[in-house]
Order: C-alpha cells, then structure tokens, then sequence
C-alpha cells in the first residue's frame, strides 16, 4: 500500500498545480495529466472534453484527471497468455479524477474506455479491460470488475465536486486505453456487472 500512497501523494501534488486555465498536457512517462473544460458533443474532433447531458454536465464543469504507472524495468511490460499486461508484485497503476461544476449529490458512474470520445456516446467502445471478456458487451462479473477494469464511480457533493481513485496491479496495454466516461447511474456490480446507463460525459486521456 506504500505504492498507492506514494502515487497518491504524486498525483495530489499536480492537482495542487494545476492552472485554472483547462489544458491538456503529456508530462514525461510515466505520468499523464489532463485538466479540461467540456465542450458540447458536436464539437468533439477537437475536444478534449465533451458532454452528451448538459443537466448533468454542464459545459461550465472542469475535469482533472491522472495515472501514474509504478514499477517494472523502463517501464517495459509483456502479455499474458489470457492477453492482459502483467508485471511483478509491486507494480501497476493508479488514476485519479476530480470533477467540479457537475450535478451536486449525484453518484456517477465512471470507466476507463478503449476508443477517443465523439459525436456520440457509444463511439469511445466499451470498457477497457486487463483480461478480455471474450462475449461482448462484457456483463460478467468475472471480467466486468474493478480488478479487471478500472473504475473511478464517485459521489458529488452539494455543490457538484467530487473526485475518486483506482490503483490495479496491471498497467494499460499501449494505445488500448483511450478514454474516461462518466456514466449516470452506479456501476452495478452483480447481474449485468459494469453497466452504469447512459453515457453522460467523455474526456480524452492519452493513457501510457
């Protein structure tokens, strides 16, 4: 847990330093930091945020969002036989993200996803996960988990800020992981596991 800590206290100080104008920036590996505004849906080609529920997320809301990879040699990392990323005991990756000006006392439902955000919600593709689920949409919990998946659900307060965190003991597969969406409801986690309703939100993270 020492790792977590560590990446967590990395990832807090470039939140505290971040500027209030959004911007998005690809610091050295293996770091990556996004902060953005959300722009409406038809403006996505160029967007590195964008909103598909403006009652929910309004195009005055900001996001920040951050992954830090630990541990393996440069950073190299090899497949399994089952296709996901492995690597030793003590290495894997954390993501933080931090919402404000979005729907206050709302619990939201948020994943990494495999495509870029567009136009429409279903273009980022499904969820990205370490060990594929080889029956698409992937619903069982035995691949659609926060293990398997990263999951980064939160629940905002009164005045629409709120910001959650995810560390899994696998890195992302290189240009496999392009996204984060915000869902509108909870991830389930039984019975159609990983479904959260619809896409609300899409922000473009270039994930190492």
């Amino acid at each position: 847990m020492s790792l977590v800590k560590a990446a967590t206290a990395a990832v807090a100080m470039a939140a505290s330093m971040a500027i209030a104008t959004p911007a998005v920036a690809a610091p050295p590996h293996p770091f990556v930091f996004v902060h953005d505004n959300f722009q409406p849906a038809s403006q996505a080609k160029g967007a590195g945020a964008v909103t598909y529920d403006k009652s929910l997320v309004p195009t005055s809301a900001s996001v920040f969002i951050a992954e830090a990879r630990v541990g393996g040699k440069g950073m190299e990392h090899h497949e399994s036989p089952s296709g996901g990323a492995q690597h030793g005991e003590h290495s894997g990756t954390f993501v933080f993200l931090s919402l404000r000006g979005v729907a206050a006392d709302h619990h939201f439902g948020i994943h990494v996803h495999t495509k870029p955000c567009g136009a429409k919600p279903d273009e980022s593709g499904p969820h990205y996960q370490n060990t594929k689920d080889p029956k698409q949409p992937s619903t069982n919990p035995k691949y659609a988990n926060p293990h398997n998946e990263v999951w980064l659900d939160l629940t905002t307060n009164s005045a629409g800020k709120g910001y959650s965190k995810a560390w899994v003991k696998w890195h992302f597969r290189s240009g496999q992981a392009r996204s984060v969406v915000i869902h509108k409801h909870a991830t389930a986690t039984s019975g159609k596991a990983g479904e959260a309703g619809a896409r609300v939100a899409c922000i473009n993270v270039p994930f190492k």
